[in-house]
């Protein structure tokens, strides 16, 4: 069986003519323009990365100069057409050779045309045997050069050039002509399948044919996007969809096994994080209505990135790019490769994870788990004796055996304020007159039978307990205030019982020692007298309660209140 020629559609399709040529529009109506106005330079540069037509633009020219302007003339200039590949004939002699030629004027046709191809392989002697040729070139000769590597020719030649810069073909473009090619070739291409082709080729129009060749030969007159993904080992936009999905949802398990997936398909890990960084900077243009056009996707992709994009922040991406982008730098530095993408998809997939942590479902083992048990109080019955306005209070006779009868008889609050006046604060006198009229107001209490133990609700309970705390803040009692502030207090089941959480036993110590204004006053002021507390203790609210140093200093304060003229005296900072 006789197999008929197969020629590349690079070349197969390479264009005859500056119309045919992709993506370089303003290069080539400038050179159309010049040839018109007869305003050629006779010394071209061609610059430009691989594969935008550089060659191609200098072989149209060239056949242009010598058919006065018409590109399809039928007159075969070939002769005066010369093509010096600088690659593999960079030495003085080769350029010598060429120089010796140029002084002969053409047989046919006005011009003679040297293209130079990779002019930046000539050596530098090379080089300079050529710059006074190229400045001062006879009248019927013109050179083009061309050149992947621009800086690598010296000034003094760039400065002898008019200098065309070549850009990248964008994927749109490129993807268009390879629609066209597949409507040549009888192939039903998908758009996604082009895409992807030209996403690959990254600028170079000769390497996306090539791929297209490429993948034609695996799949046949079809032409899908999965076959294409398969064939080039391109890692599908579905991929990192499903990554982005998770990471958002903080599914790390799940993250971790979709990226060993990856990995079995025969995928490195260094290009599966930078076209992770490269997802997330595409959804980050999404955000903008003035920097979708960046987006260069095809039309149903970019309906699922503009979806995705809804669900993802402004501020979790641009902190999603600088991490993949640091894993990214670090990767082909680092000792474990695949440890360092797994660290950073789990930091990935943490940074929406708001304050989660201080939920106890989250846990595998809950923090009541590690709570340390409490000791639980033996509620005391106060004995009491009945009393009216008019009787004077008496102690019970119960705890006679426990407590000195009082020889000064304080019992008014009025009593105490008048007996301060008198006597020093730190004198014994007035501290034992004092403990002896707290010792009083603990014992001297109305018959509980009788006492009034009115229904009250949450909301009651919130407002009053606020109402002491901002209380107790006026009288400068800070450090209570900001302890009762630590948690809302909850009313039980029973009606009664006021619940409390605190981080840690020193607040509870606290509370404790100092629960009886408290308590006297939710009495009063709910008008219920069963009223108790209960309070437990769970250190991992700790974290989230830590003591200010304002407050540190205020309790110390409440201590000693010469700290304040210490700080006073030395300007000192809290």
């Amino acid at each position: 069986m006789s197999m008929e020629h197969f020629v590349v559609s690079a070349r197969k399709y390479r264009p005859q003519t500056f119309k045919d040529v992709v993506g370089q529009s303003a290069i080539t109506n400038t050179l159309l323009n010049a040839i018109e106005n007869n305003h050629l330079a006779q010394a071209l540069l061609f610059t430009g990365p691989r594969g935008v037509g550089k060659t191609t633009c200098a072989r149209i020219l060239a056949k242009m100069i010598n058919s006065e302007g018409n590109e399809n003339s039928e007159e075969d200039y070939a002769f005066n057409i010369f093509e010096l590949d600088a690659a593999s004939n960079n030495s003085v002699d080769d350029i010598r050779n060429l120089t010796d030629q140029v002084r002969i004027p053409p047989q046919v046709g006005k011009y003679k045309v040297y293209i130079i191809d990779e002019v930046h392989m000539l050596s530098q002697a090379a080089f300079n045997a050529f710059l006074k040729t190229l400045e001062e070139p006879p009248k019927h000769c013109i050179f083009i050069l061309a050149t992947t590597e621009k800086h690598k020719i010296i000034p003094t030649i760039l400065s002898r050039c008019q200098i065309f810069d070549f850009k990248r073909i964008t994927v749109k473009d490129a993807k268009e002509y390879l629609k066209y090619i597949a409507e040549e070739q009888g192939v039903n291409a998908e758009d996604d399948a082009l895409h992807i082709i030209a996403q690959k080729a990254d600028g170079a129009m000769r390497d996306a044919l090539s791929i297209f060749d490429r993948v034609v030969s695996f799949s046949g007159k079809d032409l899908t996007r999965q076959a294409v993904t398969e064939n080039l080992n391109v890692l599908d936009y579905e991929t990192y969809f499903e990554s982005t999905d998770l990471i958002l949802d903080n599914k790390i398990p799940e993250l971790l096994l979709q990226f060993n997936k990856t990995l079995a398909k025969g995928f490195d890990g260094h290009h599966y994080i930078a076209g992770l960084a490269s997802h997330f900077r595409d959804l980050l243009v999404c955000k903008n209505p003035a920097t979708i056009e960046l987006l260069e996707v095809g039309e149903d992709t970019k309906k699922k990135y503009e979806n995705q994009a809804t669900k993802s922040s402004q501020q979790f991406l641009i902190q999603a790019i600088n991490l993949a982008n640091d894993c990214d730098l670090k990767y082909k530095s680092s000792k474990n490769q695949r440890l360092l993408v797994e660290l950073t998809l789990m930091q990935l997939a943490s940074i929406t994870f708001d304050g989660e942590k201080k939920n106890s479902r989250r846990y595998i083992i809950p923090p009541s788990y590690f709570r340390k048990k409490g000791i639980t109080p033996i509620p005391v019955k106060k004995p009491v004796e009945a009393s009216s306005k008019n009787e004077t209070q008496k102690v019970n006779p119960e705890l006679k055996q426990f407590v000195e009868p009082p020889k000064p008889k304080i019992v008014l609050e009025k009593g105490i304020a008048s007996a301060k006046k008198r006597t020093s604060g730190l004198s014994l006198k007035s501290i034992r007159a004092k403990k002896e009229h707290e010792i009083k107001q603990l014992d001297v209490v109305v018959d509980e039978e009788n006492l009034p133990k009115e229904p009250f609700t949450q909301e009651e309970l919130t407002n009053h307990w606020n109402l002491f705390v901002n209380e107790i803040e006026a009288k400068g009692q800070f450090n209570l205030a900001s302890i009762l502030s630590i948690d809302k207090p909850k009313l039980a089941e029973d009606g009664v019982t006021v619940k409390l959480t605190f981080p840690n036993a020193t607040n509870k110590v606290e509370v404790e020692r100092q629960s009886y204004d408290l308590m006297s006053y939710l009495r009063k002021s709910l008008n219920n007298y069963d009223i108790n507390l209960d309070i437990t203790v769970d250190e991992v609210m700790e974290k989230k309660y830590a003591y200010t140093p304002i407050e540190k200093y205020e309790k110390l304060k409440e201590k000693n209140p010469n700290i304040e003229l210490l700080r006073k005296a030395f300007d000192l900072d809290v």
